[in-house]
């Protein structure tokens, strides 16, 4: 299952306490994003000077880059409390009104997830973010009317993953919007080496890049593999990470030096072997190993996509000739004009 990968970017009930202990606390701290960062250094400023609540911000781009983490950076940059939840988790009109009414002047109210918000809910937010109120209907029936309660100031934080899900009017509320891109080998380096730092794990600075190398980009992975070597470590290297330690323990779970592991191998080789290299659907390919196409989709396709080894056609999935590379294979004559 996906949440049970190391290399998986999406949450899983063991991040939690790992995150929590590791999480930048202020810009300076946060490493990588240095446009994001010099933007909000700049709006946060302002708005302090000024005496107001930043505007609005829209944060998305891949699960594991840091979104939550940001949220909880602006609310300690802008010295106010933040009240923390879910789309999935505000069931009710009711539940948003509660919150919205409990918080103090100019407080940050961070929505993860924000996507899956129902659209009954998303429209208590449209008056709160822009007029500073919510409405709210007392009574049922002939005898029903409309109360309008005003709020504090406050900044609504929203994290997505799929920002084209929000509707046209949620989306254009928003006054700040940032995508977070895929992290650089050399700042994962340094999240590893600073992560190591806070629990106590000797690396050096090799080890540390052998990690990074095969985070594919993402942070939460970095950690997580971060903690998966020192376990290596511990028991079979004197608790010091070098690269070859690093190496050795990542190749024992099957996460090799492009950061792809043996799912990732197995859909590779299935539309090789079973499929003659595609073109193939995604439903033919989803029943062959087992998975949904969704899942496919969503979750296993993007990084391979990524780094080229796969490409998607009108006629389905295709594997490229750096595709053909990486398995060790020679590509077809007739992509013999393909870049390599």
């Amino acid at each position: 299952m996906e949440t049970e990968r190391i290399v998986s970017a999406w949450k899983r009930p063991d991040d939690w306490e790992a995150e929590v202990s590791l999480r930048p606390r202020t810009l300076n701290e946060y490493i990588g994003q240095d446009k994001v960062k010099e933007h909000m250094d700049l709006f946060i400023t302002a708005a302090k000077q000024r005496g107001e609540p930043l505007d609005h911000v829209l944060l998305y781009g891949p699960p594991g880059l840091g979104k939550t983490s940001l949220a909880h950076i602006i609310a300690t940059e802008l010295g106010v409390g933040i009240h923390t939840t879910s789309g999935p988790a505000i069931e009710r009109q009711g539940d948003l009104v509660a919150i919205l009414t409990s918080m103090q002047s100019n407080d940050v109210l961070f929505i993860d997830e924000i996507h899956r918000l129902s659209r009954s809910v998303e429209e208590v937010l449209y008056p709160a973010m822009e007029d500073g109120a919510v409405d709210i209907v007392i009574g049922k029936g002939p005898g029903a009317r409309s109360v309008r309660i005003d709020l504090p100031p406050f900044t609504l934080i929203g994290a997505t993953t799929r920002a084209g899900m929000l509707t046209s009017p949620l989306r254009d509320r928003f006054g700040v919007m940032s995508r977070l891109e895929l992290y650089e080998a050399k700042d994962l380096q340094s999240i590893v080496i600073r992560a190591a730092g806070i629990l106590g794990v000797a690396i050096d600075e090799d080890g540390a890049g052998e990690i990074a190398k095969r985070s594919r980009g993402t942070p939460r992975v970095a950690n997580r593999l971060l903690k998966r070597v020192r376990d290596y470590a511990q028991v079979r290297a004197d608790n010091h990470i070098t690269c070859e330690v690093a190496s050795e323990a990542l190749s024992l779970f099957e996460i090799d030096d492009k950061g792809l592991d043996h799912l990732d191998r197995r859909i590779l080789l299935t539309i090789q072997r079973v499929f003659g290299g595609g073109p193939v659907g995604i439903e033919s390919l989803a029943a062959a190993i087992g998975e949904e196409a969704d899942t496919i989709e969503d979750v296993y396709e993007p990084f391979l996509l990524q780094l080229g080894l796969v490409q998607r056609t009108a006629r389905g999935r295709c594997i490229t000739s750096l595709g053909y590379q990486y398995l060790g294979l020679t590509p077809p004559e007739e992509m013999a004009g393909e870049p390599q």
